[in-house]
């Protein structure tokens, strides 16, 4: 992207308008890029060391693998590798300027003292409405909002359930063997005791199978939207928007049939369908890190984000409104707008004055520019 043609329009002096007052040149403290090579090597070193600790915390949680199940061992190895995926994505990401900058940011005001101090509601607010109930959805679509609460609840219930109990973590043991009084233990401590016939326990053994039942509806409705919605067809990729919504379905289909097979047919079709979803459940954890899935890593960052904008509105330093340079409408808070100046220079886009107007006035300013410059052109 270039920078536009120049319009009639009052334009930003050369060398970009001076930097906002109180506010440092971000780019002068930000280390040299690195090379793609170095930044693999690191991403790989970080993967490697992630997923030694995870096997040392599987070991040690599930006491010397006493209490680890050997039938769940491909899970627990998928598991170790969507760790090393997760911290090698994520340092590759962060490696890149806009990103580093997001980083440094958003952690910084999720982990700030003063922050907490000036607001302390605002972070479980900002968690509970932007990280858990993902209110910024439906403005876009009430639809799309339920559909995505639907599938984030339902598969974080699930990976509560599922990964301590694939890493031995958590164990059901029963002084009879067959109940119906079970013990819940974590990491060899009792937590709880409960009978299974109740609806405690009952609860407790169809957990997975809550999450399947939200997940199903919210991911078929996406699928469908996928495949009527033209807006949706014309930009969407098969591996990258399609497979995931195949894969939450797969997995929650065939988790529902080992239920209905165990307590309807006897066990009958049991074995093939313990090896499809565990083929789909290997293959959707490994998938993770390298799809659409990685937002949800990437997603606290941008809570911390939100956060850094919130504190700034309310500090004395940060309370001044940065007005746009057209029209005087009040765009944000002045260091969010030199932090977004920033992020272009460290970019090297160009054209980093275009941060001191406001989007309308962006538009306004690209449709004269392409009137006077291109349009004009053409009897």
């Amino acid at each position: 992207m270039t920078e536009p043609p120049q319009t009639a329009e009052p334009t930003p002096p050369p060398g970009g308008p001076a930097p906002v007052s109180g506010a440092t040149d971000p780019a002068a403290a930000d280390p040299p890029p690195q090379s793609p090579a170095a930044v693999r090597r690191r991403a790989s070193l970080v993967g490697a060391v992630v997923s030694a600790l995870l096997i040392v915390a599987i070991v040690l949680g599930s006491r010397l693998l006493r209490d680890f199940d050997s039938a769940l061992l491909p899970y627990a190895v998928a598991t170790v590798f969507l760790a090393f995926g997760v911290a090698y994505r994520y340092t590759v990401w962060i490696s890149a300027p806009g990103a580093r900058r997001l980083f440094r940011k958003g952690w910084g005001s999720f982990f700030s003292v003063a922050n907490f101090r000036s607001a302390p509601t605002a972070l479980p607010r900002m968690i509970a409405t932007y990280l858990g109930f993902q209110k910024f959805l439906g403005a876009r679509s009430h639809a799309r909002w339920a559909a995505h609460q639907l599938i984030f609840w339902g598969c974080l219930l699930a990976a509560a359930i599922t990964f301590p109990l694939t890493w031995g973590w958590f164990t059901f043991t029963s002084s009879t063997g067959s109940g119906p009084g079970y013990e819940m233990r974590i990491w060899g401590f009792k937590i709880l005791g409960f009978d299974s016939l109740n609806i405690v326990g009952w609860l407790m053994f169809h957990g997975l199978d809550i999450a399947a039942v939200l997940v199903i509806p919210g991911a078929a409705y996406f699928l469908w939207r996928r495949m009527k919605d033209r807006g949706a067809i014309t930009g969407q990729r098969f591996a990258y928007d399609l497979v995931p919504l195949l894969a939450l379905i797969v997995i929650s289909v065939t988790g529902l049939l080992l239920t209905f097979s165990s307590i309807f047919l006897h066990g009958g079709g049991y074995q093939f369908l313990a090896v499809l979803h565990m083929v789909s459940v290997v293959f959707t954890l490994i998938y993770i890190p390298f799809g659409k899935f990685f937002h949800i890593v990437q997603r606290p960052a941008a809570v911390g984000m939100q956060l850094f904008k919130y504190t700034s509105r309310r500090t004395d330093e940060g309370g001044e409104v940065f007005a746009c340079r057209r029209c005087g409408q009040p765009i944000d808070t002045a260091p969010y707008v030199e932090n977004l100046r920033g992020t272009m220079r460290d970019l090297d886009l160009g054209f980093e004055e275009w941060a001191e107007y406001c989007p309308r006035c962006k538009r306004v300013l690209r449709g004269t520019a392409y009137l006077d410059h291109v349009k004009k052109g053409f009897k």
